[in-house]
């Protein structure tokens, strides 16, 4: 089922520019020669590796340890002006660049390209007059969680505080505050942007609101972002944590979380989350062999109508666990208790306009499969009441966002993929009937390969905004410098 996309605002035209091709066919790539690798190494303040160097695999390894970039050069930049070295070094030797900083959500790695690292760009300031925060391009969450609270301040984080935030908002942004605020992207006020043709810009709405549009929300492909800024939002305290009920209440609890999301205000953002924990020694016996379906709730009012707004949750019976509570801003991560090391695994999603709690039910899989279920709707589908208007962020009607993630194992995590794409196919396949596209925040893994590869890269917007972002990537990288996702987390 397809519906159309809410349009955030009317499409400019976009200016004239010189020609370009709509889909440029990428030159062959010039091997860079060790001497020009070491011209470059003394142009940049950062390293510079190659592969066979000491450094050079933990430099190109990030969060996600089943795939990692294979780049010929790897520019480890420590500012905005070693980006642009990287970039022009790029362009003149037809090398695709793709960007990392964390490497959470790497989804097409760059084979014999250049890659350049942001994980040293990692200064945080925020302006408690202007409600403001201004991050380079290797900040993680948790930094700028830590330099607000103090302000009485937060950002629109996602739920594990390892995530950068700079890939994150680009891909638009579901976070903790979600319902009641929007998406990231929607707060955006300037980025700071290393062009394909190695230019240092800062780029707003008034700057140029066309390629602002595309940055924010429309995925990738527009250039290098070395920084940018947002708004903060006045949240001190949370109302929030989990609910989790054991196998035998899981279809209860299911029906129970759909009837119940529509009747939350818009400051109550929740998700829902099913998870089937292995048999092993080194998980609390309270996880260990269980299947478990967890409600995470995070609610910006007062904790006694935080209790009042779950009660009916509560209902269903006696919980394994219940620590929802009133808590500080800086205990958000808490609330999702994402793993916080390397590991390696693959995820898809889609985006839903509705769903039956029968959809989510099915027999043991041969894999693990952990089902995560965001209620989405509130300022997520209207998009901010001022400034700049929405970014390019595809599908704002949906519903839901239901996501699908599978480990893959350390020996053997290629053999592994197949078997895993096969089970989350046949999960997606199930919630067909209310599908209405993916979020580009949560295609987690390698996407290359893929029998549906056409269909993924599509899905992520609606027919009119794939058509302006293509415009787009024509007029700002008319020699396709950015071959690959510059993204990866």
């Amino acid at each position: 089922m397809t519906t159309p996309e809410a349009p955030a605002r009317t499409p400019r035209p976009i200016a004239p520019r010189p020609a370009a091709p709509a889909a440029p066919a990428a030159p062959a790539a010039t091997a860079p020669a060790p001497a020009a690798v070491a011209e470059l190494a003394r142009q940049v303040g950062g390293p510079v590796f190659r592969p066979g160097d000491e450094g050079y695999d933990a430099e190109r390894s990030g969060f996600q340890a089943g795939h990692r970039h294979r780049p010929a050069v790897i520019v480890g930049a420590t500012n905005a002006a070693d980006v642009a070295a990287a970039v022009a070094f790029a362009r003149a030797r037809h090398l695709p660049v793709a960007v990392q900083a964390t490497g959470h959500g790497l989804s097409s790695a760059t084979d014999g390209g250049l890659l350049i690292s942001t994980r040293r760009m990692t200064d945080v300031t925020v302006d408690p007059a202007t409600r403001t925060a201004r991050v380079a391009a290797g900040a993680v969450w948790g930094q700028v969680v830590a330099a607000a609270a103090p302000h009485g301040l937060a950002p629109l984080n996602g739920s594990s505080p390892g995530v950068g935030v700079v890939s994150y908002t680009l891909g638009g942004g579901v976070g903790v505050l979600a319902r009641t605020y929007g998406f990231a992207a929607d707060h955006v006020r300037a980025v700071e942007l290393v062009t394909a043709d190695a230019r240092r810009v800062r780029v707003t709405p008034d700057t140029d609101p066309d390629l602002f549009w595309g940055l924010l929300g429309g995925g990738h492909g527009l250039g290098v972002v070395t920084g940018m800024e947002f708004a903060l939002l006045p949240v001190a305290r949370l109302y929030g944590g989990q609910l989790v009920f054991g196998a035998e209440q899981i279809d209860a609890a299911l029906a129970a979380y759909l009837r119940w999301t529509e009747t939350v205000p818009d400051t109550l953002t929740s998700s829902l989350a099913l998870v089937v924990y292995p048999d092993l020694p080194q998980l609390p016996p309270t996880l260990r062999g269980r299947h478990l379906l967890q409600i995470r709730i995070a609610f910006t009012g007062p904790a006694e109508e935080g209790e009042r707004l779950v009660a009916p949750l509560r209902a269903i019976g006696p919980a394994v666990a219940d620590d929802l509570r009133d808590m500080p801003y800086e205990e958000s991560h808490t609330i999702h208790r994402d793993p916080s090391d390397p590991h390696a695994y693959n995820g898809d999603n889609a985006l839903l306009d509705g769903l039956d709690a029968a959809a989510l039910t099915g027999p043991a899989a041969p894999v693990m499969v952990v089902v995560q279920l965001n209620h989405l709707g509130g300022a997520l589908a209207t998009g901010p009441t001022g400034g700049a208007g929405a970014g390019a962020v595809g599908h704002r009607a949906a519903r839901f966002a239901l996501r699908v993630l599978s480990p893959l194992g350390d020996a053997d995590p290629a053999g592994d993929l197949a078997t895993v794409r096969e089970v989350h196919a046949a999960a997606l396949a199930a919630v067909a009937p209310w599908r209405i596209g993916r979020s580009v925040n949560f295609l987690l893994g390698e996407q290359r390969g893929r029998a549906d590869a056409a269909a993924v890269a599509g899905s992520t917007h609606g027919s009119a905004t794939r058509a302006r972002l293509a415009e787009l990537r024509a007029a700002h990288d008319p020699e396709n410098v950015f071959r690959f996702h510059p993204y990866a987390g």
